[in-house]
């Protein structure tokens, strides 16, 4: 998938969501590649894919298993080998191969998925690694594998987004906790004395709502020359996520298609609200990094700057300055940044690095927020286009009905 933009804007374009700038609309102005535009630009592609009955992926999402091209050729070719091999073998007579072809990377895939499915702690992970012969590591927060064929081992970036460090704790989490509630289970009194032991059960959780999609215009796309078999496959679809959202719709109690109009409002507010203060806080961030790096700068060229000073003449300091004239360049710029921002008292270099830190976390946790009502939003806006199909599918039935009791 490739999205290519120009570098700078040919006509003057409407405000969209992901501007921030009064000159991001502006003709003649540089485009600015943000994460916001960048999320916004791949939504917009796979809504294109799903208009166009294109096979799409989830861009905002990563991949569960990462597959690059050169794997892909790779597991085809050895495919077609394997296959021309087993049919040689058949026809002399000989005991065949497995009929398919796994490349070096699926077969990691494999062994880790069967390590993930028994382990319940990351030591435990490990050593059933070893024993298959691949070592597993952690550097910086991320996962690598190292099988015995290799010299330089394999990051988890490369084989998906299931096997680095946040996945793989995550289901080594679910297993210790399966495990937990089994030997719980495990009956350790009759029934008589364990039953009023037992007391309340605990409450039972509740999977995420990952089912419901957009319905498909079924005339649109046989208008688009599309096959029986898609149209089976999209009255099947729209029967399931016309289920799924009227299930959503009295889970959220709206009474009528305006409360759901202003729901969708109140949503896309709550979450532009969430972006600009998002924004606000990276620009601190940003600034506070900034100030930072200066500050440093400024400390390093002190010895230059005292120097300086213990020169006699003018002579003696113009030609120190000119010997140390790349430190006396940094003093200068790092004491103008100073003076354009009003900052007459340096603060420590300390002090700054505990404010960016807690910035940060202000930052994750603010982007956490706004996914979650960005979600929110995409949920509701789904569930209203496909009561927005399902009102006009019935529209026109009511009309026959109608036609008849005449």
């Amino acid at each position: 998938m490739h999205i290519v933009i120009n570098s700078l804007r040919i006509y003057e374009v409407p405000l969209l969501p992901y501007m921030d700038r009064p000159a991001d609309t502006l003709e003649g102005c540089k485009h600015r590649c943000t994460n916001a535009a960048m999320e916004y630009f791949k939504s917009e592609v796979m809504e294109m894919c799903h208009r166009e009955g294109l096979y799409q992926i989830d861009l905002l999402n990563g991949s569960k298993e990462r597959i690059t091209e050169r794997e892909y050729w790779a597991a085809k070719k050895g495919q077609l080998a394997l296959d021309k091999e087993n049919a040689a073998r058949e026809a002399a007579g000989q005991p065949t191969k497995p009929t398919k072809f796994e490349t070096d990377k699926a077969k990691l895939r494999r062994t880790i998925r069967q390590a993930l499915s028994q382990a319940g702690s990351f030591d435990e992970f490990s050593s059933l690694l070893l024993r298959e012969g691949v070592t597993v590591k952690e550097s910086r927060g991320r996962l690598s594998y190292l099988t015995p064929d290799r010299t330089k081992p394999i990051t988890a970036r490369k084989l998906g987004d299931d096997f680095d460090k946040a996945a793989v704790l995550a289901l080594l989490t679910q297993n210790a906790h399966r495990a937990a509630e089994q030997t719980k289970a495990i009956p350790e009194y009759p029934a008589a004395v364990k039953k009023p032991l037992q007391g309340e059960k605990a409450a039972k959780t509740t999977p995420a709502d990952n089912t419901l999609q957009r319905m498909v215009d079924r005339e649109a796309k046989r208008a688009e020359g599309k096959g029986v078999g898609y149209d089976r496959w999209a009255a099947k679809h729209n029967l399931k996520q016309m289920a799924a959202t009227v299930t959503a719709y009295q889970q959220y109690g709206f009474s009528s298609p305006e409360e759901l109009d202003e729901a969708c409002s109140a949503a896309y507010a709550a979450m532009q609200e969430s972006l600009a203060w998002l924004k606000q806080v990276e620009k601190t961030l940003n600034g506070k990094k900034e100030l930072q790096r200066q500050v440093l700068a400024y400390s390093k060229t002190r010895p230059v700057r005292d120097g300086l000073k213990q020169q006699k003449n003018a002579k003696a300091k113009a030609a120190y300055r000119q010997k140390h004239e790349s430190d006396f360049i940094i003093a200068d710029a790092a004491a103008r940044y100073f003076r354009e921002n009003g900052i007459s008292k340096l603060p420590s270099y300390k002090s700054l690095q505990a404010e960016i830190e807690s910035l940060i976390k202000e930052k994750n946790s603010g982007y956490n927020d706004y996914r979650a009502k960005r979600e929110e939003y995409r949920r509701l806006q789904t569930v209203k286009g496909n009561i927005d199909q399902i009102l006009r599918r019935s529209e026109p039935q009511r009309r026959k009905e109608q036609s008849h009791e005449r």
